[in-house]
Formats: structure tokens, C-alpha cells, sequence
């Protein structure tokens, strides 16, 4: 008689992949970089390029973010969630074990927490998002791995070719009153969003940035048709270097590992500097092929920097380890700063909205990840997991793993 499968389990500290967890720690300091403004001022006025209004320092680092971080961090964050799904799909063919059931409870876990965490708390989240698109995964699982690269591009591709496509018709339609009108009435609504966030993030109860927290989350799931080709594509394509061996023993891929810091690195930034260069500012009353290729290049440059960013961090990795207790608890330390932060800026909390220095964003998210990467430390030195961590593998495994080293 055949022995019983073993089952699966969270992770062992021995058998964790440290690169993996040093990306996932410099993905964490991104993503706060990009969203502080997010945090600061009107969630919807963050996403829309270099802020026109700014002046000086303020503006220089506006554009800065805009150049090296907005739009690459979370695309690395989705390669890694990609990773992630991978690492753990070989885990339970090695194993022997079902994976669907198993999966499918992650994604829902993550879901639950990511609308805890998109409706209390800010409603920037990226989690819903990722729990939902994770369920595609399951169906593509079975691509052979030679496949996902290219699948993994086309897929992250569609995006900026249907942004592209708006663009031409926004173009060619011009001077048409029904056409006009219409791109007027959702410039419109678009600033009455900004004012209505305005309000009720910097000036409002709990109770009013709650409601405002559920038609945002609204909004960013009707979006998915844009940003979840991206994420879906990057999902992909981190399932590939794990499939591959890229991720585990990147030694033997060092021409692959080369050329994403030499060429697809500088390659993306140069996009980015035409994409600027076109348009600052993608204004959400214009709709026409000048803003559209803006947007693409900025698209396609966020797929170039992401990758090239993680392949210099990999060059670097054994020099970077003290990221990895962040990485570690990217979940947990992800959903705290989004509680630290509204606690601080918003109108219910001490009420710093629209009052902290766009120049001086950056050194409040450096002092307040350094005080992550510390925490992070003392707490995996005594525990096993962070706290949502331990909750999602909790809900995952159906059963409590020990949290105690």
C-alpha cells in the first residue's frame, strides 16, 4: 500500500529563497516611495503623472518618482506574486499533493484581507486586485514553460496597444460635438472625484472616507480592463524565472541577468523620458494619440525598469540581505503602511492632509521604512511569521501553524 502524501506546509526559514525575499523587501520601499503621495493628498491625483502645480524641489522630486518609481514597483511586486505562485505550485507537485483547493483558499484569504484592507483602511489596494487575477492562473498553469515568456509579454502588451487604439479614435474623432462632450463630462467627474477624496479623506469623518473608500475601490475594479492585463502578464512571466531556474540559481543565467541591467534598464528609462517628455501629465480630460503613446511608452518603460531593477538587486542581493525581514512580512508590512499613514494624514487621524511638502514625502517614507525594516527584524527573531502573515497561511493550510521559533 502506497504511503499517504505528505501535506503541505508554510515555508520553513531553511528552505525560503533569500533573493526572493530581498526583492520582496525593495518592492515594499518602492511601492511606499509611490504611494506616500497617495497617503498625502487625493489618491486619484497621485496616479496621474507629474502634478502640474508643483514648483521647485517639489516638483523635481515629483518628477523623479514619476520617472524611476511610479509604475515599476508594482510591476515588480506582481512578478514576485507570480514567483510566489510558482514556487508553491512545484512545492505540491514535488509533494505529491492537490493544489486547487489549496490555492484556491490563498486567494481567497488574500482577497478577504485585501478588502479589509481596501474599504477600513485605504482604498489605493492592490491585493483585490491580485486575489482576483489569481484565480486565472490556475487555468494557465499547464503552459509549457518555454511558452510563459511570450504569452507572459503579450498578455502585459494589450494594455497599451487598446490605450493606444482609444488614442487613434480620441483622434480621429475631434471635433465631433456628441465626442467632445463625452470626453468633457468624464474630465469632469474625473476632478469632482479628486475634490469629493479631497474632502472626504482630508476633512471628513471615518464614516464619510469609508463610503468614499467603497466608490474608489469600485472604480479601481472597472479598471482591471487596463491594469489587469499588466499585472496578469507580470504574474506570468515571474512564474517563468522560477519555472525556469532563473530566480533559484541565477548563476546560470548571468547573459539573461546582464542584459536586463544593461539594456532593459536604460532601454525603459529612455522610454520614460520620451513618455515625459510627451506628456507630464496624463490629463482625464484628453483623450487623443499624443496622451495615448505617453501612456504606452510609460507602460512598456515600467516592464523594461521593473525587470532591470530586479536584476541589479540581484547582482547586489548578498549585500541587501537587511531587506529581507521586510521582505518577509511584505503583507503585513504593506497593509501597516497604509494604517500608519491615514492614521497620520487623514482628517479623522492627526489630519496632516495636503500638508507635508511633496519634497519632503520622500524622507518621511525613508525614515518610516527604516523603522520596518528594524521592526521586521526584532519580530522574525522571536516569531516565525508576520501577524497577517501567519493569518493567511492560517486560512490557507486550515490549520494554525506554529508561530513561535
Amino acid at each position: 500500500m502506497s504511503r499517504p502524501a505528505p501535506p503541505l506546509q508554510p515555508v520553513a526559514p531553511s528552505e525560503r529563497i533569500v533573493l526572493l525575499d530581498v526583492l520582496r523587501g525593495f518592492a515594499l520601499f518602492g511601492i511606499l516611495l509611490m504611494n506616500i503621495e497617495a497617503y498625502v493628498g487625493p489618491l486619484n491625483e497621485a496616479l496621474s503623472g507629474v502634478d502640474p502645480a508643483l514648483v521647485g524641489a517639489d516638483r523635481v522630486v515629483d518628477t523623479l518618482v514619476y520617472i524611476l518609481v511610479q509604475g515599476k514597483f508594482y510591476t515588480l511586486f506582481s512578478l514576485l506574486f507570480g514567483m510566489g505562485f510558482a514556487v508553491m505550485a512545484q512545492r505540491a507537485e514535488q509533494a505529491g499533493r492537490g493544489f486547487t483547493a489549496f490555492y484556491l483558499r490563498r486567494s481567497f484569504g488574500l482577497l478577504g484581507i485585501g478588502l479589509a484592507h481596501a474599504l477600513l483602511v485605504w482604498s489605493g489596494d492592490v491585493l483585490v486586485s491580485y486575489a482576483l487575477l489569481s484565480l486565472i492562473l490556475l487555468a494557465i498553469r499547464p503552459v509549457p514553460t518555454a511558452v510563459l515568456p511570450w504569452l507572459a509579454i503579450l498578455v502585459y502588451l494589450f494594455a497599451p496597444a487598446l490605450v493606444l487604439l482609444y488614442g487613434a479614435l480620441g483622434t480621429f474623432a475631434q471635433g465631433d460635438a456628441a465626442w467632445d462632450q463625452g470626453i468633457a463630462r468624464i474630465g469632469a467627474e474625473a476632478a469632482r472625484v479628486v475634490e469629493a477624496q479631497r474632502h472626504a479623506y482630508g476633512a471628513g469623518s471615518y464614516a464619510q472616507a469609508l463610503l468614499q473608500r467603497v466608490h474608489d475601490v469600485g472604480d479601481s475594479l472597472s479598471g482591471l480592463t487596463i491594469n489587469g492585463p499588466s499585472m496578469l502578464g507580470m504574474f506570468l512571466l515571474g512564474g517563468w524565472f522560477v519555472r525556469s531556474g532563473a530566480i533559484v540559481a541565477p548563476q546560470r543565467f548571468a547573459r539573461l541577468f546582464a542584459r536586463l541591467r544593461w539594456i532593459a534598464w536604460p532601454l525603459g528609462l529612455s522610454l520614460m523620458l520620451i513618455s515625459v517628455w510627451l506628456e507630464p501629465w496624463m490629463d482625464p480630460g484628453r483623450l487623443d494619440l499624443r496622451l495615448s503613446l505617453a501612456y504606452a511608452s510609460s507602460s512598456v518603460a515600467g516592464l523594461l525598469m521593473c525587470l532591470g531593477y530586479m536584476a541589479w538587486v540581484q547582482r547586489f542581493h548578498a549585500r541587501l540581505t537587511w531587506l529581507a525581514p521586510a521582505g518577509r512580512m511584505a503583507l503585513s508590512n504593506y497593509v501597516m503602511q497604509s494604517v500608519l499613514c491615514t492614521l497620520i494624514f487623514y482628517g479623522y487621524g492627526l489630519g496632516y492632509f495636503e500638508r507635508l511638502p511633496r519634497s519632503w514625502q520622500l524622507p518621511f517614507a525613508l525614515a518610516l521604512f527604516a523603522v520596518q525594516v528594524w521592526v521586521s527584524r526584532l519580530w522574525l527573531a522571536r516569531l516565525r511569521f508576520g501577524p497577517l502573515e501567519w493569518a493567511w497561511r492560517a486560512f490557507t493550510y486550515l490549520r494554525l501553524p506554529g508561530i513561535a521559533r
